[in-house]
């Protein structure tokens, strides 16, 4: 095993620039999550550690190797594909075992490293099948396997839960998650479903437009997001952002631009006279019979809880309900906010500011 290391990494095709000087460091061991938008550039990070895509400037180590000029069979390590990428006409066995086979192991080193992971992994009784006759779990798991083979010191996942149904990518996110806390390997895994990320990941490297907008364990992101892309992008549903200014009469009062008063805790010295969004997660409204009035726009129960989209401070606003909410679109309900959860951000650099 080994840590990872992009140091001011770049890279241009042609004269657009895709990554604009990222710095990641990955410890020994760590599971992380690069996570963003299509087009983020998180797909090519990873694709210039594995050796597949050249850097056009800075350095990648793992172990503390610069492997910048190395091939990818000279980097020591694994990567599981978004398309699973077996061979049809291979066994179960055979995929697994073909790198080995590649590299001139022994047979009986190659059968106990294929029996070891076939057994990890659930595959024991289907190591004679071809991968026409797997579900897609079991071809996600094949891959998977493959990789495990290797001992390598880095895993790579590029999206491997995207092919899969719903229900699919639930169980697998907890077999990926189960596989890493007992193989402890070093392992880089590249999603835009930011589910996954909170879910799985030991640190998160949030992505936009080339750049790391933020890294941090999966709670500090929702808990302590840098900015605004951050604050829109983790969390499902997302932050709900409202314009305005503080109240210059009153510091504890957040005044909407259709002139609705929120509350505000304790804002920042900074955050005065100037144009601000008001950052509040759904979670954190209940209703109250003294609470801000606000019409009710969509009603969404899925069952646990009642998710109801409402008009506040002239935006359309995130509600999430644990208890039953018997209302219709069209009504008014009153919202109490718990100020103490309250994020403002500036509007001009779009930084939250901080007490």
């Amino acid at each position: 095993m080994a840590g990872v290391d992009f140091v001011d990494v770049r890279k241009s095709f042609g004269a657009f620039p895709v990554i604009k000087g990222v710095d990641i460091g990955i410890e020994d061991g760590e599971f992380v999550i690069l996570v963003g938008p299509s087009g983020c550039g998180k797909s090519t990070l990873l694709r210039m550690l594995a050796g597949l895509e050249n850097i056009t400037a800075g350095e990648i180590r793992i172990g503390g190797r610069v492997v910048n000029a190395l091939p990818p069979k000279e980097r020591d390590i694994a990567m599981v594909f978004q398309n699973y990428a077996l061979y049809p006409h291979m066994t179960v066995a055979d995929n697994m075992a073909f790198s080995l086979m590649l590299g001139g192991a022994a047979k009986a080193e190659i059968d106990k490293r294929v029996n070891a992971a076939a057994g990890i992994l659930g595959l024991s009784k289907l190591l004679d099948r071809y991968p026409r006759q797997l579900s897609g779990g079991q071809r996600q798991r094949v891959a998977m396997g493959r990789a495990i083979v290797r001992d390598p010191q880095v895993f790579l996942f590029d999206e491997p839960l995207s092919n899969l149904d719903a229900k699919l990518r639930v169980a697998m996110r907890s077999e990926i998650k189960e596989l890493h806390q007992r193989l402890k390997t070093t392992t880089v895994y590249v999603t835009h479903d930011q589910i996954e990320a909170m879910t799985m990941a030991d640190k998160i490297v949030v992505m936009h437009d080339g750049i790391v907008e933020q890294i941090g364990a999966p709670l500090e992101l929702y808990d302590r997001p840098a900015n605004l892309f951050v604050a829109g992008f983790i969390g499902s549903p997302a932050m709900n952002m409202i314009h305005g200014r503080l109240d210059p009469d009153a510091p504890g009062r957040f005044l909407a631009n259709d002139g609705t008063a929120l509350p505000v805790a304790s804002p920042p010295a900074a955050a005065r006279g100037r144009d601000l969004v008001y950052g509040l997660r759904p979670e954190y409204m209940t209703l109250a019979d003294d609470g801000l009035p606000a019409e009710v726009v969509i009603i969404e129960p899925t069952g646990y809880e009642t998710q109801m989209i409402v008009r506040l401070g002239g935006t359309d606003v995130t509600c999430i309900f644990r208890e039953r909410v018997n209302v219709r679109p069209g009504e008014v309900v009153r919202l109490s906010i718990d100020a103490g959860h309250v994020h403002l951000f500036d509007v001009e650099t779009g930084r939250r500011l901080f007490d």
